[in-house]
């Protein structure tokens, strides 16, 4: 419907000229019956032409924002799998990948489809107009034809790379800088407490800067290519006339084909250079789609690519959960955190992971968790869907009460009265009551403490009873006395826990303990045994 939409307007255009021509023919000669017939088929022209006009604006805008549904569902589908959001962070130069979903998908979706449209519209134009000027002028289409190839490749040439590099370095530094706008925002209590805003506005004036220096560069390679814009497009208002003024002053020509000839050649002229009147958006289409295929780019490689297959870490499936002779480092290989690490944790067991800040403790959950395949060994575990994550800082994704306690299974059908139950049972009576019932909605992380959110996420392992529990510190913000019934109910459960702790407190509800040490090694014992 879009092309045929096209064609009439192409078609119709070129009636335009052609009547348009007419009416001065039929002024400069005084006939006015021939200008009474032209002006009547003009406003016909008008008249038609203007819904057609009207629709295809109308149904392009449909059709890119439809088009800019399906790209962004793909991309979040992609995104969202295998968390591929997670090991997105491991390379630095996919940059923002918000703003690449939410902004350069929209630019691409918007700008890619008006450009194919204006490239069709100016296909259509050239064959239509060309014809009109052939018959008028050979010598000016034959004049057009090297006048137009010769733009063109100054534009590409001079301004091309330069351009497209400009504007794919201004995305990059427009999406930082409202990054740490929005870090503000969401750190707000941590930095008053700190009384970092003096910090906080030299790091942002720093990115605001970077912005405006890349955008003062851009306006001033703007101005060059609009100089050449500028001078090569109106030097084309007066070559008809220059060229055709000898057979019009001869009257070898009407009057009305200077008209229909300088339509013509305007025409042809921007059906021809349309790099050269379209480059600046073309630049930043291109820039924009330089970032959106990086993403495919990482959706489609393999999640190994970058290392030996003896270097990855290898997870199968098991009933138990064990590690066999596991050697992590981190995602770039840079450093080693733990060596040659074996054990094994039998159904309704319990371990307990210590040692020192930075000796790999919560690196190790992330390698269990199937985050990390940075090393070599083998990992075996049950279903990932089997395993159930407490981080020290609790998720807290936007919604009701109830949501917080069903999380990740929003849509299982739990009874009031057993989530209200679970309530009392971490000691999170008065909750519902306080905030309005299950069905309440409030910025969680903000409403609550540390350790509400980590009685909450407590509430949800009982909720959703895994046969697997890690729990990196996740009762490092409660008292001795929450922290104790919280993990005796734990202890009567089925579910197999592993823990992360520093507190000594923790030995009694666990079985084994791992030690972490420096330099990679590690010492596996019972939990009576000393830790020195």
């Amino acid at each position: 419907m879009l092309l045929l939409l096209s064609f009439l307007g192409a078609v119709l255009l070129i009636l335009f000229s052609i009547f348009l021509g007419e009416v001065t023919s039929s002024l400069a000669s005084g006939e006015s019956g021939r200008f009474t017939q032209s002006i009547i088929i003009f406003i016909g022209i008008i008249v038609i032409g203007v819904p057609l006009l009207s629709a295809k604006s109308f149904i392009q805008g449909k059709l890119s924002l439809y088009w800019r549904r399906w790209l962004t569902f793909n991309v979040l589908d992609r995104y969202l799998k295998d968390q591929d959001y997670y090991q997105m962070t491991f390379y630095p130069e996919l940059d923002n990948p918000d703003q690449r979903i939410a902004e350069d998908i929209k630019t691409f979706t918007q700008q890619s489809l008006n450009f194919l449209v204006i490239m069709f519209d100016s296909i259509l134009q050239l064959l239509g107009f060309i014809g009109v000027l052939w018959a008028i002028s050979q010598v000016l289409t034959s004049f057009l034809l090297i006048y137009a190839i010769g733009g063109t490749l100054v534009t590409v040439v001079v301004f091309g790379r330069i351009l497209v590099g400009i504007n794919f370095e201004q995305l990059k530094r427009e999406a930082n800088f409202r990054f740490s706008l929005v870090r503000v925002r969401e750190n707000a209590e941590a930095i008053a407490f700190y009384q970092g805003q003096d910090q906080e506005l030299q790091q942002i004036q720093q990115r605001f800067l970077a912005v405006f220096n890349n955008f003062n560069h851009l306006i001033r390679w703007q101005l060059n290519l609009n100089l050449f814009q500028n001078g090569y497009q109106y030097i084309t208002f007066l070559l008809p006339g220059l060229l055709l003024a000898p057979r019009i002053l001869s009257g070898d020509l009407e009057i009305g084909e200077f008209s229909k000839a300088a339509t013509a050649f305007r025409s042809i002229l921007i059906a021809l250079t349309l790099i050269v009147t379209q480059f600046e958006q073309l630049s930043a289409l291109g820039s924009g789609i330089q970032r959106i295929d990086s993403l495919f780019w990482f959706f489609k490689k393999s999640p190994d690519t970058s290392v030996n297959e003896n270097s990855t870490i290898k997870t199968l499936e098991s009933s138990d959960l064990s590690i066999e002779k596991l050697t992590l480092n981190t995602p770039d290989y840079q450093k080693t955190l733990i060596k040659n690490l074996s054990l094994s944790l039998q159904s309704v067991q319990s371990l307990l992971i210590m040692g020192d800040s930075g000796v790999g403790k919560s690196s190790l959950l992330r390698a269990l968790g199937g985050l990390w395949r940075s090393g070599k060994g083998t990992i075996k575990r049950p279903q990932r869907q089997q395993l159930l994550f407490l981080p020290q800082r609790p998720y807290m994704p936007m919604g009701s009460l109830r949501t917080q306690l069903l999380y990740p299974n929003i849509d299982s059908q739990v009874k009031d009265e057993k989530l209200l139950n679970l309530l009392q049972r971490v000691n999170l009576p008065d909750l519902h009551h306080k905030f309005g019932g299950l069905d309440a909605v409030e910025d969680w992380t903000k409403v609550l403490s540390l350790g509400e959110q980590q009685r909450l996420a407590f509430a949800r392992l009982f909720v959703i009873e895994p046969d697997y529990a890690i729990l990196d510190e996740a009762t490092s913000a409660l008292d001795s006395n929450n922290e104790e019934q919280l993990y005796q109910q734990l202890q009567n459960t089925s579910i197999t826990f592993i823990s992360v702790g520093h507190r000594s407190s923790l030995l009694k509800y666990h079985q084994q303990v791992l030690k972490l040490e420096k330099k990679g090694t590690w010492e596996f014992f019972g939990s009576r045994d000393p830790l020195s």
